[in-house]
């Protein structure tokens, strides 16, 4: 298959796959909420060290129990974990059933037994991704956010700019094992022979360059879109509980506010889910078709 072919297929796939923008719109959806989380936190702590004021990681917790009563505290932060937890390992479960899906509708198979997927290929793909964990932008800026708060001195600049290092060398390694997912889920490949098997691939055939780099212009789509609307709704949110808070109160302005942003979240998880299915579908293909020709290392006499 050409990589047009591909792309049109993998766009086909998504638009008639119910289940599978079930899965991806869940990812999203999670992934979306911890990052709205993560960047909660950072706004708070880079607020706090440019008015002044000391800050630690706990405030919130802290606050949480001064103000209430110690079962509600409990409740709090123990849901607080527990969703923190959900967020951060359903994606990689979900990955399992979107890439498995999008391969039996490859195959022309019914696409069903999603959560059999997930589940039976959940650890190799998290194992799988975390390898990769220190190309999260994320992570890059919480870390940055630590080191410009704790730390004195010149030697910040340095710190920072080795973790870019590092940032950008992961993100380099992350794009040479995209395929290893799929060989994990396809054909059952252990997660080091998946990763080894996704380098070789990308290297070997680098006449799609061109349609590699078409996806990664998908992918940096989604990525801009997603940090827009991670910086764009805590602001909404705020700034729509303060406009009511001077018309009706607090409790009804606040809650409001909260019933907008939710609103807003599941609004661009869903369309983020598109373009997450769609972009795991692209690899599946991609690397199914692959798969088909002959390895360049071998030599038949």
């Amino acid at each position: 298959m050409t990589p047009r072919e591909i792309i049109a297929e993998a766009w086909a796939i998504t638009k008639r796959g119910k289940q599978l923008r079930r899965w991806g719109v869940f990812s999203s959806f999670l992934e979306t909420l911890l990052s709205l989380k993560l960047l909660s936190y950072q706004i708070y702590f880079l607020w706090q060290f440019f008015t002044g004021y000391e800050s630690g990681f706990f405030d919130v917790e802290i606050a949480v129990a001064k103000h209430f009563p110690l079962w509600f505290t409990v409740i709090f932060i123990g849901g607080f974990l527990l969703l923190m937890a959900i967020e951060w390992v359903m994606p990689h479960l979900a990955t399992g059933a979107i890439i498995g899906l999008a391969a039996k509708s490859h195959r022309k198979e019914d696409d069903e037994g999603g959560f059999v997927l997930a589940l039976y290929n959940f650890f190799p793909i998290f194992v799988t991704h975390e390898f990769f964990v220190f190309g999260s932008t994320s992570l890059l800026i919480t870390f940055c956010s630590v080191v410009l708060r704790y730390i004195d001195g010149n030697i910040k600049i340095l710190i920072i700019l080795f973790a870019i290092g590092i940032w950008a060398f992961t993100n380099v390694l992350g794009f040479l094992s995209s395929f290893a997912p799929a060989a994990i889920v396809v054909q059952k490949k252990g997660i080091f022979e998946a990763i080894g098997q996704s380098f070789k691939l990308i290297v070997s055939h680098l006449s799609h360059v061109m349609f590699l780099l078409l996806l990664l212009l998908v992918i940096s789509l989604r990525v801009a879109l997603n940090a827009a609307v991670v910086l764009l709704v805590p602001g909404l949110v705020i700034g729509l509980g303060l406009l009511l808070a001077m018309f009706f109160s607090p409790v009804v302005s606040y809650t409001a506010a909260s019933i907008v942003g939710m609103g807003l979240i599941l609004l661009a998880s869903y369309f983020f889910g598109y373009l997450h299915v769609f972009k795991e579908t692209v690899w599946t293909i991609t690397y199914m078709e692959l798969k088909k020709k002959k390895d360049l290392d071998v030599i038949e006499g």
